[in-house]
């Protein structure tokens, strides 16, 4: 009985494959579908890794979108699956991190328009409560940034640990929060006020001051520095 036989990587001249291609030639000289079939790493019978690649692609329509779908979506597709829809979410947030990271390595906080500046193209449109710590230097440059907890906040779900033990890992000097409101109003809540007044005093103990606490909204930004609430 003839079993039809699927196309897979090796069947490719050993200086066409992906791996070779970008060891030869640099990541940039491989099209999506490549770079995607080295990120998923091998097929499932009778389906190649570039098969899979190339599904993916035209499920999404295009990398950006394919950056975008949940875990769930990506395993969706045949011969993906959790494991390896994690691996492709896990290599698109090291590019996002890296670009972050890149807009912030020469900011100073010198005023709340400086972190609203470094963080709040990630956050004002998001439609949870996004918490965001801060890291700075000695000289105020922003060394860090860390997204602590995603959800409506109260006093249990920012705990000083959680923030500190961040910072500390940093070597910070001092810290600034930010988080977002999505209802677009930037007035502190009594949660904002409490979890602000908490993390302050834990931060006196600990020796890391905390410089502000910007809540960033559509409708502007609310500082607890200007308002001489810190």
């Amino acid at each position: 009985m003839n079993r039809e036989k699927s196309f897979t990587i090796h069947d490719l001249p050993k200086q066409e494959r992906p791996r070779e291609r970008l060891i030869k030639l640099g990541a940039e000289a491989l099209s999506g579908q490549e770079l995607l079939s080295l990120i998923i790493g091998r097929g499932i019978p009778k389906k190649s890794v570039m098969n899979i690649a190339q599904e993916l692609l035209a499920e999404f329509g295009n990398i950006n979108a394919i950056s975008k779908a949940t875990i769930e979506e990506l395993a969706q597709i045949k011969g993906i699956g959790s494991a390896k829809a994690a691996q492709i979410k896990a290599c698109f947030e090291l590019g996002k991190r890296q670009f972050i990271e890149t807009e912030y390595k020469n900011l100073k906080y010198e005023n709340p328009q400086s972190i609203v500046n470094a963080v709040g193209k990630s956050i004002k449109d998001k439609a949870k409560e996004h918490f965001k710590l801060i890291s700075l230097n000695s000289r105020n440059k922003i060394i860090g940034i860390s997204t602590v907890s995603i959800g409506i906040l109260n006093v249990n779900l920012v705990h000083p640990r959680e923030i500190f033990k961040e910072a500390i890992a940093y070597n910070a000097a001092a810290i600034v929060l930010a988080h977002n409101h999505p209802s677009g109003d930037p007035e502190p809540s009594e949660d904002d006020l409490m979890i602000t007044k908490r993390l302050v005093e834990s931060g006196k103990i600990l020796g890391i001051e905390v410089n502000d606490h910007v809540i960033i909204a559509k409708n502007g930004y609310f500082s607890f520095k200007e308002k001489r609430l810190i």
